[in-house]
Protein backbone atom coordinates (compact mmCIF):
# COMPACT_ATOMS: atom_id res chain seq x y z
CA UNK A 1 0.00 0.00 0.00
CA UNK A 2 1.33 3.43 -0.94
CA UNK A 3 2.35 5.70 1.91
CA UNK A 4 1.04 9.26 1.97
CA UNK A 5 3.41 12.20 2.37
CA UNK A 6 2.30 15.76 3.07
CA UNK A 7 4.28 18.37 1.15
CA UNK A 8 3.78 21.91 2.46
CA UNK A 9 4.59 24.46 -0.22
CA UNK A 10 4.17 21.83 -2.93
CA UNK A 11 3.04 24.46 -5.44
CA UNK A 12 6.40 26.17 -5.19
CA UNK A 13 9.66 25.72 -7.05
CA UNK A 14 11.40 23.05 -4.96
CA UNK A 15 8.15 21.62 -3.61
CA UNK A 16 6.79 20.89 -7.09
CA UNK A 17 9.98 19.15 -8.20
CA UNK A 18 10.03 17.10 -4.99
CA UNK A 19 6.37 16.17 -5.40
CA UNK A 20 7.21 14.90 -8.89
CA UNK A 21 10.09 12.82 -7.51
CA UNK A 22 7.94 11.39 -4.69
CA UNK A 23 5.21 10.32 -7.10
CA UNK A 24 7.78 8.64 -9.36
CA UNK A 25 9.11 6.87 -6.24
CA UNK A 26 5.67 5.40 -5.51
CA UNK A 27 4.27 7.71 -2.81
CA UNK A 28 0.86 9.31 -2.56
CA UNK A 29 1.37 13.06 -2.20
CA UNK A 30 -0.88 15.56 -0.47
CA UNK A 31 0.00 19.21 -1.10
CA UNK A 32 -0.89 22.03 1.28
CA UNK A 33 -0.09 25.48 -0.10
CA UNK A 34 -1.77 28.87 0.35
CA UNK A 35 -0.53 29.97 -3.12
CA UNK A 36 0.92 33.19 -1.67
CA UNK A 37 4.15 32.41 -3.52
CA UNK A 38 3.16 29.12 -5.16
CA UNK A 39 1.52 28.60 -8.54
CA UNK A 40 -1.38 26.43 -9.62
CA UNK A 41 0.49 25.48 -12.80
CA UNK A 42 3.15 23.77 -10.62
CA UNK A 43 0.65 21.53 -8.78
CA UNK A 44 1.27 17.95 -9.87
CA UNK A 45 -1.83 16.45 -11.51
CA UNK A 46 -1.44 13.22 -9.50
CA UNK A 47 -1.21 14.99 -6.13
CA UNK A 48 -4.16 15.90 -3.93
CA UNK A 49 -4.15 19.66 -3.34
CA UNK A 50 -5.61 21.67 -0.45
CA UNK A 51 -5.27 25.46 -0.42
CA UNK A 52 -4.45 26.37 3.16
CA UNK A 53 -2.02 28.39 5.25
CA UNK A 54 -0.11 26.12 7.65
CA UNK A 55 -0.65 28.61 10.48
CA UNK A 56 -4.14 27.08 10.66
CA UNK A 57 -3.03 24.37 13.09
CA UNK A 58 -6.43 22.76 13.59
CA UNK A 59 -7.04 22.37 9.84
CA UNK A 60 -3.56 20.91 9.29
CA UNK A 61 -4.11 18.47 12.17
CA UNK A 62 -7.35 17.26 10.60
CA UNK A 63 -5.70 16.89 7.18
CA UNK A 64 -2.87 14.79 8.64
CA UNK A 65 -5.32 12.56 10.50
CA UNK A 66 -7.94 12.14 7.77
CA UNK A 67 -5.37 11.32 5.07
CA UNK A 68 -3.32 8.94 7.24
CA UNK A 69 -0.16 10.92 6.52
CA UNK A 70 3.04 9.10 7.56
CA UNK A 71 5.57 11.83 6.91
CA UNK A 72 5.82 15.56 6.21
CA UNK A 73 8.21 17.43 3.94
CA UNK A 74 8.05 21.08 4.95
CA UNK A 75 8.93 23.72 2.35
CA UNK A 76 6.38 26.49 2.98
CA UNK A 77 8.45 29.56 3.87
CA UNK A 78 9.55 32.98 2.77
CA UNK A 79 13.10 32.90 1.39
CA UNK A 80 14.30 36.33 0.17
CA UNK A 81 17.30 37.53 2.22
CA UNK A 82 17.03 41.32 1.56
CA UNK A 83 13.27 41.20 2.17
CA UNK A 84 13.85 39.45 5.49
CA UNK A 85 15.99 42.39 6.60
CA UNK A 86 13.27 44.92 5.74
CA UNK A 87 10.32 42.92 7.18
CA UNK A 88 11.81 40.56 9.79
CA UNK A 89 8.58 40.04 11.75
CA UNK A 90 6.90 38.65 8.63
CA UNK A 91 9.71 36.11 8.29
CA UNK A 92 9.50 34.98 11.90
CA UNK A 93 5.72 34.79 11.69
CA UNK A 94 5.68 32.81 8.46
CA UNK A 95 8.79 30.65 8.83
CA UNK A 96 9.29 30.03 12.54
CA UNK A 97 5.67 30.23 13.66
CA UNK A 98 4.76 28.11 10.65
CA UNK A 99 7.00 25.34 11.98
CA UNK A 100 5.45 25.68 15.44
CA UNK A 101 1.98 25.31 13.95
CA UNK A 102 2.97 22.31 11.84
CA UNK A 103 4.63 20.54 14.77
CA UNK A 104 1.59 21.07 16.97
CA UNK A 105 -0.51 19.48 14.23
CA UNK A 106 1.95 16.58 13.90
CA UNK A 107 1.92 15.99 17.66
CA UNK A 108 -1.89 15.98 17.80
CA UNK A 109 -2.26 13.61 14.85
CA UNK A 110 0.60 11.24 15.65
CA UNK A 111 2.85 12.08 12.68
CA UNK A 112 6.44 11.45 13.74
CA UNK A 113 8.55 11.98 10.57
CA UNK A 114 9.52 15.37 9.16
CA UNK A 115 11.98 16.50 6.50
CA UNK A 116 12.71 20.20 6.96
CA UNK A 117 13.81 22.61 4.26
CA UNK A 118 16.60 24.66 5.81
CA UNK A 119 19.39 26.73 4.31
CA UNK A 120 23.12 27.37 4.16
CA UNK A 121 22.23 30.88 5.36
CA UNK A 122 22.41 29.46 8.89
CA UNK A 123 26.22 29.42 8.47
CA UNK A 124 26.41 33.18 7.87
CA UNK A 125 29.87 34.34 6.80
CA UNK A 126 31.59 31.00 7.33
CA UNK A 127 35.17 31.22 6.04
CA UNK A 128 35.76 27.50 5.64
CA UNK A 129 36.68 26.42 2.11
CA UNK A 130 34.15 23.60 2.46
CA UNK A 131 31.35 23.94 5.00
CA UNK A 132 30.54 20.81 7.00
CA UNK A 133 27.57 20.35 9.30
CA UNK A 134 29.97 20.87 12.22
CA UNK A 135 30.63 24.53 11.30
CA UNK A 136 28.94 26.66 14.00
CA UNK A 137 25.69 28.28 12.88
CA UNK A 138 25.94 32.07 12.82
CA UNK A 139 23.24 33.62 10.62
CA UNK A 140 23.69 37.22 9.45
CA UNK A 141 20.10 37.94 8.39
CA UNK A 142 16.56 37.31 9.70
CA UNK A 143 15.91 34.66 7.03
CA UNK A 144 18.84 32.58 8.32
CA UNK A 145 17.77 33.14 11.92
CA UNK A 146 14.18 32.12 11.17
CA UNK A 147 15.42 28.82 9.75
CA UNK A 148 17.90 28.15 12.55
CA UNK A 149 15.22 28.82 15.19
CA UNK A 150 12.99 26.38 13.31
CA UNK A 151 15.72 23.73 13.32
CA UNK A 152 16.08 24.08 17.08
CA UNK A 153 12.34 23.84 17.68
CA UNK A 154 12.21 20.62 15.66
CA UNK A 155 15.12 19.14 17.64
CA UNK A 156 13.55 20.14 20.95
CA UNK A 157 10.35 18.27 20.05
CA UNK A 158 12.07 14.96 19.33
CA UNK A 159 11.99 13.65 22.87
CA UNK A 160 8.54 15.01 23.70
CA UNK A 161 6.58 13.07 21.07
CA UNK A 162 9.18 10.77 19.46
CA UNK A 163 9.59 13.03 16.44
CA UNK A 164 12.29 12.08 13.94
CA UNK A 165 13.67 14.63 11.52
CA UNK A 166 16.03 15.14 8.64
CA UNK A 167 17.10 18.77 8.32
CA UNK A 168 18.40 19.65 4.86
CA UNK A 169 20.53 22.76 4.57
CA UNK A 170 20.36 23.82 0.93
CA UNK A 171 23.10 25.76 -0.73
CA UNK A 172 22.02 27.44 -4.02
CA UNK A 173 19.18 25.62 -5.74
CA UNK A 174 18.85 26.30 -9.47
CA UNK A 175 17.70 24.94 -12.82
CA UNK A 176 14.38 23.39 -13.79
CA UNK A 177 13.12 19.86 -14.35
CA UNK A 178 14.67 18.36 -17.47
CA UNK A 179 11.20 17.73 -18.94
CA UNK A 180 10.46 21.45 -18.65
CA UNK A 181 7.42 21.08 -16.37
CA UNK A 182 8.62 22.41 -13.02
CA UNK A 183 10.76 25.50 -12.52
CA UNK A 184 10.91 28.98 -11.01
CA UNK A 185 7.80 31.02 -11.83
CA UNK A 186 8.25 33.93 -9.43
CA UNK A 187 7.77 37.31 -11.16
CA UNK A 188 10.04 39.03 -8.64
CA UNK A 189 13.10 36.84 -8.92
CA UNK A 190 16.08 37.22 -6.60
CA UNK A 191 17.99 34.08 -7.66
CA UNK A 192 20.93 34.73 -9.95
CA UNK A 193 20.31 32.06 -12.60
CA UNK A 194 16.62 32.96 -12.82
CA UNK A 195 17.48 36.64 -13.27
CA UNK A 196 20.14 35.88 -15.89
CA UNK A 197 17.67 33.66 -17.75
CA UNK A 198 15.13 36.48 -17.76
CA UNK A 199 17.78 38.79 -19.24
CA UNK A 200 18.64 36.18 -21.88
CA UNK A 201 14.93 35.98 -22.79
CA UNK A 202 14.77 39.81 -23.05
CA UNK A 203 12.26 39.93 -20.19
CA UNK A 204 14.50 42.51 -18.53
CA UNK A 205 16.70 45.10 -20.24
CA UNK A 206 19.74 44.26 -18.13
CA UNK A 207 20.81 42.47 -14.97
CA UNK A 208 23.00 43.53 -12.08
CA UNK A 209 25.91 41.85 -10.39
CA UNK A 210 25.59 42.92 -6.77
CA UNK A 211 29.07 43.13 -5.32
CA UNK A 212 32.34 42.97 -7.25
CA UNK A 213 34.67 43.59 -4.32
CA UNK A 214 34.43 40.29 -2.46
CA UNK A 215 37.69 38.50 -1.46
CA UNK A 216 37.29 35.98 -4.31
CA UNK A 217 39.33 35.43 -7.51
CA UNK A 218 37.12 37.66 -9.69
CA UNK A 219 35.60 39.79 -6.90
CA UNK A 220 32.10 38.29 -7.14
CA UNK A 221 30.38 35.95 -4.72
CA UNK A 222 30.92 32.20 -5.00
CA UNK A 223 28.08 29.74 -4.50
CA UNK A 224 27.53 25.99 -4.69
CA UNK A 225 24.71 25.53 -7.24
CA UNK A 226 22.71 22.30 -6.99
CA UNK A 227 20.21 21.23 -9.66
CA UNK A 228 16.67 21.25 -8.29
CA UNK A 229 15.97 17.66 -9.39
CA UNK A 230 19.06 16.39 -7.58
CA UNK A 231 17.77 18.19 -4.49
CA UNK A 232 14.34 16.64 -5.00
CA UNK A 233 15.97 13.19 -5.06
CA UNK A 234 17.58 13.97 -1.70
CA UNK A 235 14.15 14.63 -0.18
CA UNK A 236 12.90 11.25 -1.38
CA UNK A 237 15.93 9.54 0.16
CA UNK A 238 15.41 11.50 3.39
CA UNK A 239 11.75 10.55 3.87
CA UNK A 240 12.49 6.91 2.98
CA UNK A 241 15.32 6.95 5.54
CA UNK A 242 12.96 8.21 8.27
CA UNK A 243 10.21 5.74 7.37
CA UNK A 244 12.81 2.99 7.72
CA UNK A 245 13.51 4.03 11.33
CA UNK A 246 16.46 6.29 10.62
CA UNK A 247 17.59 8.60 13.42
CA UNK A 248 17.41 12.39 13.28
CA UNK A 249 20.21 14.00 11.30
CA UNK A 250 21.21 17.24 9.55
CA UNK A 251 22.73 17.29 6.06
CA UNK A 252 24.25 19.85 3.74
CA UNK A 253 22.92 19.75 0.18
CA UNK A 254 25.37 20.82 -2.51
CA UNK A 255 27.97 19.55 -4.94
CA UNK A 256 31.11 20.56 -3.05
CA UNK A 257 32.38 23.14 -5.55
CA UNK A 258 31.32 26.66 -6.35
CA UNK A 259 31.07 29.13 -9.21
CA UNK A 260 31.35 32.91 -9.11
CA UNK A 261 28.55 35.20 -10.21
CA UNK A 262 30.53 36.19 -13.29
CA UNK A 263 31.07 32.53 -14.25
CA UNK A 264 27.34 31.84 -13.95
CA UNK A 265 26.40 34.85 -16.08
CA UNK A 266 28.83 33.78 -18.81
CA UNK A 267 27.43 30.25 -18.73
CA UNK A 268 23.85 31.50 -19.16
CA UNK A 269 24.98 33.60 -22.14
CA UNK A 270 26.68 30.53 -23.60
CA UNK A 271 23.75 28.11 -23.31
CA UNK A 272 21.25 30.74 -24.49
CA UNK A 273 23.58 31.83 -27.30
CA UNK A 274 22.64 35.43 -26.61
CA UNK A 275 24.35 38.45 -25.08
CA UNK A 276 22.71 40.80 -22.60
CA UNK A 277 23.73 43.88 -20.65
CA UNK A 278 25.26 43.37 -17.21
CA UNK A 279 25.76 46.22 -14.76
CA UNK A 280 27.64 46.32 -11.49
CA UNK A 281 25.94 47.34 -8.24
CA UNK A 282 26.91 47.45 -4.53
CA UNK A 283 26.73 44.36 -2.36
CA UNK A 284 23.34 43.31 -1.01
CA UNK A 285 22.89 43.35 2.74
CA UNK A 286 23.28 39.92 4.29
CA UNK A 287 25.24 38.25 1.47
CA UNK A 288 28.30 36.12 2.26
CA UNK A 289 31.40 36.02 0.03
CA UNK A 290 31.46 32.25 -0.48
CA UNK A 291 29.25 29.31 0.48
CA UNK A 292 30.29 25.83 -0.68
CA UNK A 293 28.98 22.59 0.84
CA UNK A 294 30.77 19.56 2.11
CA UNK A 295 28.06 17.00 1.35
CA UNK A 296 30.10 13.87 2.15
CA UNK A 297 27.84 13.04 5.13
CA UNK A 298 24.78 13.06 2.86
CA UNK A 299 26.46 10.77 0.34
CA UNK A 300 27.69 8.38 3.02
CA UNK A 301 24.51 8.01 5.10
CA UNK A 302 21.72 8.46 2.55
CA UNK A 303 23.68 7.02 -0.37
CA UNK A 304 23.02 10.08 -2.51
CA UNK A 305 24.85 10.37 -5.81
CA UNK A 306 24.25 13.52 -7.89
CA UNK A 307 23.10 12.98 -11.46
CA UNK A 308 23.08 16.56 -12.75
CA UNK A 309 26.32 18.12 -11.47
CA UNK A 310 26.80 20.45 -14.43
CA UNK A 311 26.56 24.25 -14.41
CA UNK A 312 25.72 24.16 -18.12
CA UNK A 313 22.81 21.75 -17.53
CA UNK A 314 21.54 23.84 -14.62
CA UNK A 315 21.65 27.05 -16.67
CA UNK A 316 20.22 25.42 -19.80
CA UNK A 317 17.19 23.93 -18.01
CA UNK A 318 16.56 27.25 -16.24
CA UNK A 319 16.82 29.19 -19.51
CA UNK A 320 14.54 26.83 -21.46
CA UNK A 321 11.92 26.92 -18.67
CA UNK A 322 12.07 30.72 -18.64
CA UNK A 323 11.80 30.88 -22.42
CA UNK A 324 8.57 28.85 -22.32
CA UNK A 325 7.13 30.55 -19.24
Amino acid sequence: MKKTILVTGGAGYIGSNTTNALIHAGFNVLIVDDLSTGFERLIHPQAKFIQLNILNTEAVKNILHENKVEGVIHFAAKIVVPESISIPLTYYQNNTMGVLSLLNACKASGVKNIVFSSTAAVYGNATNELITEMVPAAPINPYGHSKLFSEQIIKDCEEEFELKSVILRYFNVAGASEDGRFGQCSPKATHLIKIASEAACKKREFMQITGTDYPTPDGTGIRDYIHVEDLADIHVLAIEYLLNQGKSLTFNCGYGHGYSVKEVVQTVKKVAQVDFRVEHAPRRLGDAASLVADSSKLKKILGWSPKRDSLELICKTAYLFEKNL
